[in-house]
Order: structure tokens, then sequence, then C-alpha cells
């Protein structure tokens, strides 16, 4: 590869959510902040939170901005969107009225970039209400998300592995997660599509 992506590692803490609350899988502290500006979304553009469930929680005011948009498969997180992200079609899901500005305001993805933040493995989705035979392929994800994004944006994930680049899009970064001792590293990988 004659291309070498940015490369970093953090060190983020636990985060609470909003009132306290500790979720499995909640974003770590400053994480969304750090990635927004790894993918390029400003916090007036909608950035699309796929599996990003309690995202609207994040106790933190850089990291959700009011027009950004959650997805995920768990009615119990009240997310924006109601949708398995397995399902192809979830990029360009339907836009009900309250997204309808953003459908009207571009042409093609309303997006400013996608965050994808799944369970990292099977074992890890047994802790979500969606089980584990509704683990999405990380692959797949990035895929779709950057099929559906227009030239020149971005997607990013976080997970256990470094997906494959999608021959549309260029590998941008290929960030280090550490959360405290006795814990497993995690990667937040960022995509731009190309073509």
């Amino acid at each position: 590869m004659s291309y070498r992506p940015i490369t970093d590692q953090w060190f983020l803490a636990r985060a609470k959510l909003k009132g306290g609350v500790k979720r499995y899988g909640a974003y770590l502290g400053g994480f969304p902040e750090r990635a927004r500006v790894l993918i390029g979304c400003p916090l007036d553009q909608p950035l699309f939170h796929v599996c990003g469930g309690h995202a609207k929680l994040y106790p933190y005011k850089r990291g959700l901005g009011e027009k950004d948009v959650t997805m995920d498969l768990d009615p119990a997180v009240n997310p924006d969107i109601l949708m398995d992200c397995r399902n192809p079609e979830w990029p360009t899901c339907p836009f009900d009225e309250r997204f309808k500005w953003q459908a009207e305001s571009e042409k093609g993805s309303p997006w400013g970039g996608i965050l994808i933040d799944p369970p990292y493995s099977e074992k890890d989705a047994e802790e979500y209400a969606p089980g584990a035979d509704k683990y999405p392929k990380p692959n797949q994800l990035i895929k779709s998300a950057i099929d559906s994004l227009r030239v020149g944006y971005k997607v990013g994930l976080i997970h256990y592995i470094v997906p494959m680049c999608p021959k549309n899009a260029k590998f941008i970064a290929d960030v280090g997660i550490t959360c405290g001792f006795n814990n497993r590293k995690r990667v937040f990988t960022v995509f731009e599509r190309i073509s």
C-alpha cells in the first residue's frame, strides 16, 4: 500500500450515561468527540450512529449533534430508526417526517458521516436484546455504509478487528483504543469513499 493511514492510540475512560446509568457497550468517555474529528463530521452535520442505541444518552456535549440520528435493532433503547443493520437497505432507510429535511437537503445520502458501534463478537452480542444470532459482520457493515455515502465522506467502525477496505474506498485511520487494565483493546478504523 503506497498510502499510509493515520495511526494513533487513545486511552479512554469508561463512560456513564446521563443519570449515571451504566450500560454494557456504551461509548467510552471522549470517543464520539474524537471519532467525529476523524470522520470529518462537525456537530452541525448529521452523523448516523449505526448500532448506536444509547448514543443520545452520552453525557458529553461535543459527542452528539442536534441533527444526529441513531439506528438500532433493540426497541428498548429508543433509536430514531428501528432497523437491523444486517439488512442491506439500512443506509438508505426510509425517512419519516422527522428526517424529511435531511432527505431533501442533499442529493443522495443525507449523512455527514457514519459511525458504527456494533457488538464486537457473537459472545458480546449475547449481552444485547437482539442476541448472538443477529451479530452483524463488520466487513458487510463497512461495505454497505461506504456504498451509501457520497464521494469524500467517511465511515468509522469501532471493533476488535480491522475490516477489509472496500474497492471504492480509501483506508484513512487505524486507532488502537485502551480502556484501563485487564480489558481487551479495541480498534477504530475510518474509510473514505473515493468512487
